[in-house]
C-alpha cells in the first residue's frame, strides 16, 4: 500500500511538473521568441496592411475576384487545386496539391479548360500562356507568379485601370524579386503587392 501511495504521489508530481513546463512555460517561451524583432512579422502570418486595415498576407496567395468579370482590373495568382472553379479563388484555410500526375486525364482536361479561360480573359492565343498560369503550386496558395504570367496580364490591367502599359510594367518590375543569392530559384512577381501598387497608381 505504501509503495502504491509513493507511486501515485510521484505520478501526480510528474504530471504537475510536465503540465507547468509544457502547458505554461513552453507556450510562453514560444510566444516570447515570436515577439523578437525580425520574427514577429512571420509569427503573425506576414499580414499586409493598408491604411491600418489588413488586406492579405505576403505568404498566402488568394486570387482576387473582379466584381465584373468583363472588366477585370486585377493581376491574378496561379490557380489553386482546392478551388471549386478552374481558376479559383482557392480556400486560404486549406493547403495542398491535387496529387494528380502529368498523365492524369482529369488534370489534362482541367489545364486545357484553364488555358481557354485565360486566353479569353487576356485576349491572346493559348500558345502564349505560360505554364504557371494553368498549373497549381504544391501548396495551392502561391503568392507569386512568373514575370511571363505578369506580362501576359499587363495589357488588360493597364486598360481596366486607366494606366499605360509602360506604367504597369514599371510596377511589375518594382514588385519582382530576383534569384536568391543571385542563382537560386527564378524571378517572381508578388501579386498582392502588385495589385496594391496598381490601385495606388490609379488615384
Amino acid at each position: 500500500m505504501k509503495v502504491l501511495y509513493k507511486q501515485t504521489v510521484a505520478g501526480l508530481k510528474m504530471l504537475l511538473v510536465l503540465t507547468v513546463l509544457l502547458g505554461v512555460v513552453y507556450p510562453l517561451a514560444v510566444w516570447a521568441v515570436a515577439r523578437i524583432p525580425g520574427l514577429s512579422d512571420q509569427a503573425e502570418g506576414s499580414i499586409v496592411t493598408q491604411n491600418g486595415q489588413a488586406v492579405g498576407s505576403s505568404l498566402i496567395g488568394v486570387d482576387p475576384v473582379a466584381k465584373d468579370p468583363a472588366h477585370d482590373p486585377y493581376f491574378h495568382n496561379r490557380p489553386s487545386a482546392g478551388s471549386k472553379d478552374p481558376l479559383g479563388p482557392g480556400d486560404p484555410s486549406t493547403s495542398g496539391a491535387s496529387n494528380k500526375g502529368t498523365g492524369n486525364d482529369d488534370l489534362l482536361a482541367l489545364v486545357k479548360q484553364r488555358q481557354e479561360l485565360i486566353a479569353k480573359r487576356e485576349g491572346v492565343d493559348v500558345s502564349k500562356i505560360p505554364a504557371d498560369a494553368v498549373t497549381a503550386s504544391a501548396s495551392g496558395l502561391d503568392p507569386q507568379i512568373s514575370p511571363a504570367y505578369a506580362e501576359l496580364q499587363v495589357p488588360r490591367v493597364a486598360r481596366e485601370n486607366g494606366l499605360s502599359e509602360d506604367e504597369v510594367r514599371k510596377l511589375v518590375a518594382e514588385n519582382t524579386t530576383g534569384r536568391g543569392l543571385g542563382v537560386l530559384g527564378d524571378p517572381a512577381v508578388t501579386v498582392l503587392q502588385l495589385n496594391l501598387a496598381v490601385a495606388a497608381a490609379r488615384h
